[in-house]
């Protein structure tokens, strides 16, 4: 038999490759025991770590052997004795081929990624081999110098294939053809066996390779076991006095305590999804209650009848889709209703088909596209307990193309809007159907710029003046005031309280969002500017929401403005600060201002009981009273303080 009959006897294709018999390949595996766990350590993926890569690499070895005695009828040659040359070159014996070739195959797979039902799921990682397994201790290869550990951050570089091709040619010193068929039996693509090689050839390292055999200990973190270890210790008392509790528990305890199966019927749920369950308040209710909130909102819309409507409005709202579009401001639970609902309004308008509920504590609107025919569908939430009647005077029922259209309350006798950004400019009067809907306002909601901010104004029965409401892009629209904190007095619609509006309307989004009941503007002060700079005005703009936590508070600068309507510098914001609120009506603030002479200064204001005024850092100076004017350079950063009437320091806002 030629030497080209050996070779390919032993590389011959996995398919047709004799398994040995199972005494051979033990000896073989006794026999070259140190050179497969050193093929599988450096095939290994490097991101194992040393540690994991040596106890990984014994196991491939020691698993390599046949899973059970070969029945003789194989369809292979035996191999010749006078062809057992050892583990070098391409003349391998039979037992130790066969070894190698599973050690090599382990190895592989193991930097693969796992696959579940046909695909690649990279995420998953791999269950690790239970034996070899070391505790307390970390075993690593010897490395005798530096040559060998540049050599082995050399090859972590390679791909696994490549690593295999240089373990392969430096400890059994096979060729390249050999190395091919070798890869391809253990399943590697011929175009990766091509690179593979040519990876391998550009190794440039030729220091000895790590031992996997040859190790030394160290030890674990022992800190951290010595955590993991009381950790498990009261974890375990834990777990036995649980165990002791669940002993003087009631026989039929459980999980869900003394609650239903899931699957049972709840009458009380069932009447919360049952469109004749819903509760429908005659239209008159709301003149003889004494309250005057959504409670006693009529049920009206041309839709009052659709069953169907009505039915896919409360499954919705009972288990929105994937496909539904929820939104809830802040503090607003989204979760289904606890029992019947009130229904509010049920009809077309601006081409949705929408449907507003109450349930004692929050508004929720259903819209889909009018028709029924199928689309995107919305729900929303707000909440709104504690409405009052000026709270409950309209609700924002469709918003579409810059237009926004109000469900108005019963007592509204009339509407109007009016541009903040000019006051000179007449209010307009607004139709509002008999079903409560008004025609579209153009709104800024959801736009960025501000030509123009309409906003609502209401004449409602039982309220003593008219009052703004500003739709900041949530279903409740915003009570406007203005005035001294805990002052109603400026809730009007009045010609006096636009004009103070108009240069901080365009503002108003910014503080839009987050559930806002209403919003103050406050003129907590004037200040002569220098050099005939003229007078400017500070206003402390201040939200409160339905939920009472998150209040926005930012405070701007108004000079004598250059065009008409000119919006103010915001000069500092604050989330959920008592500033400017009637619990601490106090507020400092300041901004670097250019003088009609090109010159820099710390303008500064405070509210009316500031007594002085210091500034340090980039600008230092003191003022008496409540308002400052120190030189300063452009660009400067510095840090305010005040003093107050009645004693204590008040830090600048935000």
């Amino acid at each position: 038999m030629s030497p080209s009959d050996v070779s390919s006897r032993y590389v011959k294709p996995a398919a047709e490759a004799r398994v040995p018999e199972l005494d051979q390949a033990e000896a073989a595996l006794v026999e070259h025991y140190a050179r497969l766990v050193r093929l599988g350590y450096l095939v290994l993926p490097p991101v194992l770590g040393r540690h994991r890569r040596v106890l990984a690499a014994h196991a491939v070895a020691q698993r390599a052997l046949p899973g059970r005695k070969p029945s003789g009828k194989g369809s292979g040659l035996p191999a010749q004795r006078g062809d057992r040359r050892g583990p070098g070159g391409d003349g391998a014996d039979a037992g130790y081929a066969y070894l190698r070739q599973r050690v090599l195959a382990g190895a592989l797979r193991a930097g693969r990624p796992v696959r579940v039902a046909g695909r690649d799921v990279r995420w998953l990682p791999r269950t690790p081999l239970l034996l070899p397994r070391v505790v307390g201790l970390r075993l690593l290869p010897r490395a005798d110098d530096a040559d060998e550990l540049a050599l082995e951050k050399e090859l972590s570089g390679l791909t696994a294939p490549a690593r295999a091709a240089y373990a392969l040619r430096r400890l059994d010193g096979l060729d390249n053809a050999v190395i091919r068929r070798v890869l391809g039996e253990a399943g590697v693509p011929e175009r990766h066996v091509r690179a593979a090689l040519r990876a391998a050839d550009s190794v440039t390292g030729s220091a000895g390779l790590a031992d996997p055999c040859s190790l030394q200990a160290r030890p674990t973190d022992l800190l951290r076991r010595r955590q993991y270890g009381r950790t498990a210790l009261f974890g375990g008392a834990a777990l036995v006095l649980a165990a002791g509790a669940l002993a003087f528990l009631p026989e039929d305890w459980g999980p869900d305590g003394a609650a239903a199966p899931p699957y049972a019927e709840n009458a009380a749920v069932e009447a919360a999804l049952d469109p004749q369950g819903l509760r429908r308040i005659p239209a008159d209710v709301w003149r003889e209650s004494s309250r005057t909130d959504f409670s006693v909102w009529p049920a009206r819309g041309d839709a009052l009848d659709d069953t169907a409507l009505l039915r896919r409005a409360l499954a919705v709202w009972a288990r929105p889709g994937d496909d539904v579009t929820v939104s809830a401001t802040p503090g607003t639970q989204s979760g289904p209703p606890p029992g019947p609902a009130q229904l509010l309004y049920a009809g077309e308008t601006g081409g949705v088909s929408a449907v507003l509920l109450y349930d004692g504590l929050r508004l929720v609107r259903y819209a889909e596209p009018a028709g029924g025919e199928g689309g995107p569908v919305a729900l929303d939430f707000a909440r709104v307990d504690g409405a009052d009647l000026i709270g409950a005077s309209a609700v924002v029922i469709s918003r579409g193309d810059g237009n926004t259209r109000y469900l108005t309350a019963p007592w509204v006798g009339g509407a109007a809007t009016s541009d903040l950004v000019d006051p000179d400019a007449e209010s307009v009067p607004l139709r509002v159907g008999e079903d409560g809907v008004t025609d579209p306002v153009r709104t800024p909601a959801g736009t960025e710029e501000c030509t123009e901010f309409r906003v609502l104004e209401i004449t409602a029965q039982g309220a003593d003046r008219p009052y703004l409401l500003a739709d900041l892009g949530e279903l409740a629209p915003a009570l406007l005031t203005h005035g001294e904190p805990g002052d109603r007095a400026g809730i009007a619609g009045a010609t006096e309280a636009r004009d103070r509006w108009a240069r901080i309307a365009c503002h108003l989004p910014s503080v839009g969002g987050g559930g806002v009941r209403a919003v103050n503007a406050w003129d907590f002060a004037e200040q002569s500017l220098p050099d005939g700079g003229g007078t400017a005005r500070w206003v402390c703009t201040r939200t409160e929401t339905w939920r009472g936590a998150g209040s926005r508070t930012m405070t701007q600068f108004l000079p004598p403005a250059a065009t008409p309507g000119e919006p103010g510098v915001v000069t500092a914001t604050a989330e959920d600060s008592p500033a400017c609120g009637h619990r601490f009506p106090s507020v400092l603030s300041g901004v670097l201002w250019r003088s009609p002479a090109d010159s820099w200064y710390l303008v500064a204001a405070g509210s009316e009981d500031v007594t002085a005024i210091t500034s340090t850092g980039g600008v230092t100076g003191e003022a008496a009273g409540n308002t400052a004017a120190l030189p300063a350079e452009e660009g400067a950063e510095a840090e305010l303080t005040a003093e107050l009437a009645g004693g204590g320091e008040l830090p600048m806002l935000g």
